[in-house]
């Protein structure tokens, strides 16, 4: 497939005023898509071709899609008649509600999945890390439904499925199906507060790690135990990664035990898990979290995902992570130009149209065509208005809005 997309706007870098940044600079540009990539940046004068497909832009802001990098599409009620959330005292109660509910409402994995993707990519999503359920009673059942739901998607939205012992690892046969899990597809395996889920933090860790190992896969651990009691688990799930030199494959997500903690047990720990290659992945909950901007500023990778939409845990979402993003800049006061422009790396797996000192970096010929066009002036206006996404594309194909050609 070959076409061009005239009337493009880019940015080209930071405007300036007595060495403050006041603006973005943008330009109009014309693009060639081939086979799926960027092949040509050119001039708006360029004139265009007779013989080849055109759609025009008409001046709306280019940007990278987006990455969704925690939800679960096993879980959603998306499609279903609209229900609120049953009390429950704890997760482990919440996890029986919830496996009660799934196996009685009519419609399939399959389709619950098909639809909350629909939602994401409306939203500018074309990368999704799904959590997939992996407990006895269904055995590896949502993992094929999601499996079916994302290969019916593969045109339009890239994907890691995440093997999830949400229910708990160390009882029940549960590693062996874990095990299973990977050799059918799962690509990241994880589990929930060894802690207080397992009662065995060293266990359940070590476990962990031998699954991923054996089935040469990454690993994304929930984590909701508050304080030290957090901290100290992500201090053995560090040691651990390095013992068995699986750096940069492993993340943990919601990492509560951060933000419960003094400033300067936080960035002790934050270098701990930049030596050891640990993400942080956080939903941005009002009320609890994570230190972004230490992290950030330690070096660490951080990632903004939804989690759970519409489903048993809570009873919202809409599945727009630049709207989920909009907290950072509520929460850490990112009220200038560059903070809300860079802000965009959180949810584009850190990818930016300009560096912090205003170089332009993306796009860049040879890259995919996987982005956005938005109703938008620049990055910063996109965070802070959260700007309509009026066209979608995935490796140069529209997935989601639309064009006049």
């Amino acid at each position: 497939m070959s076409y061009w997309l005239k009337n493009v706007r880019l940015e080209t870098g930071y405007i300036k005023e007595n060495g403050i940044v006041t603006g973005t600079q943008s330009e109009i540009k014309h693009l060639v898509i081939e086979d799926g990539k960027i092949s040509r940046i050119l001039d708006s004068n360029e004139p265009t071709p007779s013989d080849v497909e055109v759609k025009d832009a008409m001046g709306l802001l280019l940007l990278p899609s987006f990455v969704e990098k925690h939800v679960h599409l096993d879980k959603t009620y998306m499609g279903e008649k609209w229900k609120a959330c049953i009390p429950a005292p704890g997760v482990l109660e919440r996890c029986e509600i919830e496996k009660n509910i799934l196996a009685s409402i009519p419609s399939n994995t399959k389709s619950r999945a098909q639809r909350l993707l629909d939602v994401l990519l409306s939203a500018g999503s074309t990368h999704v890390r799904t959590h997939v359920d992996i407990y006895p009673e269904v055995q590896l059942q949502n993992l094929v439904g999601v499996n079916q739901a994302l290969e019916t998607y593969a045109d339009k939205v890239s994907s890691e499925v995440v093997a999830f012992a949400q229910h708990g690892l160390l009882k029940d046969g549960r590693v062996q199906l874990m095990r299973e899990a990977v050799r059918n597809g799962a690509g990241i395996v994880g589990s929930v507060d060894p802690a207080t889920v397992d009662n065995n933090i060293e266990e359940s860790l070590v476990q962990l790690l031998d699954i991923a190992v054996e089935g040469n896969v990454g690993i994304d651990l929930h984590l909701h135990d508050p304080g030290h009691l957090g901290t100290f688990t992500m201090k053995r799930l560090a040691y651990l990664t390095k013992q068995a030199g699986w750096e940069g494959r492993v993340a943990v997500s919601h990492a509560f035990g951060l933000g419960d903690v003094s400033k300067e047990e936080a960035r002790e720990m934050a270098y701990i898990l930049k030596d050891a290659g640990i993400s942080i992945i956080t939903s941005l909950p009002i009320g609890r979290g994570v230190p972004v901007d230490l992290l950030d500023e330690c070096g660490v990778d951080v990632a903004v995902g939804n989690d759970n939409i519409f489903d048993s845990w809570w009873p919202t979402g809409n599945g727009d992570i630049l709207e989920r993003a909009g907290r950072l800049l509520e929460k850490y006061r990112w009220t200038n130009e560059v903070a809300l422009s860079q802000a965009l790396r959180f949810i584009t797996g850190g990818i930016t149209p300009l560096d912090r000192d205003g170089n332009q970096i993306w796009p860049k010929p040879g890259v995919e065509a996987n982005m956005i066009l938005v109703d938008s002036s620049c990055s910063a206006e996109t965070i802070a208005r959260r700007s309509e996404r009026k066209a979608v594309f995935y490796k140069g194909n529209i997935v989601a809005g639309g064009l006049t050609d």
